[in-house]
């Protein structure tokens, strides 16, 4: 029994340290550079929003903040990536309504939770898609359009980017509350998309409002509608979906989220440097001038709005039948 106190005795020291040491961890985070995953390629919506919150925000913590393409399966494997990190705050996701929302309707099985599997730091941005079409299309509107696609079932042709798309979602979604049918011709990519619209072999295309700007500007589409609940800032002349007569919208916003159970102290300091720099300025700018709405929503709101999200967009991809396979 005496040979055994000195161990009994250490035992609360030794929590006592381990406890302290945590704690000065946290307080002193961020101590070597965080890593921030970006689920798509380089070059795309996620990849510029993920950019240029890291060079913003790597000044303030002091630590670089270094970009991780992680592709694969739309953006199932860099979310599920990020889901899995270790807790500790070091690893970060550019999440959005593609990766943790749209994807919980577009697939049986996800292998991460949206909501218990992250907590958000907060929104910055959010972009509208814009409705083309073919410049030679025979549809004043979008009104005018679904009066004639009723009219007509399968008689018009709508291209996206591959199934389960932004794309494919928005249109599925517009066609499928507006009663109508229409044929869908995946691509695969945008890209692949828009040389079969310029070149008149598919009527209709959803693409995001900056890059769909350019070719309306050119002469070689014509816009019909944007997606968002207000009017487009890029695109002010055309009337959003509500006010064509179909009770829809939809925006792409990106935040950024921590896996869950990163420590409280941890999670308050990313998220005042991310509420912080989205108040700049300059990054409000680089977001406008990008075709984005800034939308710097803190934690909480970022976390309403993606519940709320989720319970409208998951009813409806499902009500749709839309599939990404």
């Amino acid at each position: 029994m005496l040979r055994r106190r000195p161990l009994l005795f250490t035992l609360p020291a030794m929590l006592g340290a381990s406890a302290v040491q945590v704690a000065r961890a946290q307080a002193d985070f961020p101590a070597r550079p965080l890593k921030l995953i970006v689920p798509q390629p380089p070059g795309g919506g996620f990849d510029f929003v993920g950019r240029t919150l890291a060079e913003a925000m790597g000044k303030g913590l002091g630590q670089p903040v270094v970009v991780e393409n992680r592709p694969g399966s739309g953006t199932l494997v860099g979310t599920d990536a990020a889901a899995k990190a270790a807790p500790d705050g070091y690893t970060l996701l550019v999440g959005s309504v593609s990766n943790l929302v749209l994807n919980v309707g577009l697939y049986p099985s996800l292998s991460y939770d949206p909501q218990k599997d992250f907590e958000p730091l907060g929104n910055a941005v959010a972009y509208s898609y814009t409705l083309m079409a073919r410049k030679d299309l025979a549809a004043s509107s979008l009104a005018d359009l679904i009066g004639k696609a009723r009219a007509q079932p399968r008689a018009y042709t709508y291209a996206s980017a591959g199934n389960g798309s932004g794309q494919h979602v928005i249109a599925a979604a517009l066609w499928h509350l507006a009663s109508v049918e229409l044929l869908h011709v995946p691509y695969k990519g945008a890209q692949a998309a828009y040389q079969d619209l310029l070149g008149g072999r598919v009527d209709l295309f959803f693409d995001l409002a900056p890059t769909a700007r350019g070719q309306i500007a050119g002469g070689t589409v014509r816009g019909l509608a944007t997606s968002g609940a207000q009017r487009s800032p890029m695109h002010p002349e055309l009337p959003t979906l509500r006010e064509s007569g179909v009770d829809l919208d939809l925006e792409s916003w990106f935040g950024l989220y921590a896996p869950a159970k990163v420590p409280a102290a941890v999670l308050a300091r990313l998220r005042s440097e991310l509420q912080r720099v989205t108040q700049f300025a300059e990054i409000k700018d680089a977001f406008t001038k990008a075709g984005g709405r800034p939308l710097p929503l803190p934690a909480d709101e970022a976390r309403t709005q993606l519940a709320r999200d989720l319970d409208r967009w998951t009813r409806l991809v499902r009500a749709a039948g839309i599939k990404a396979e």
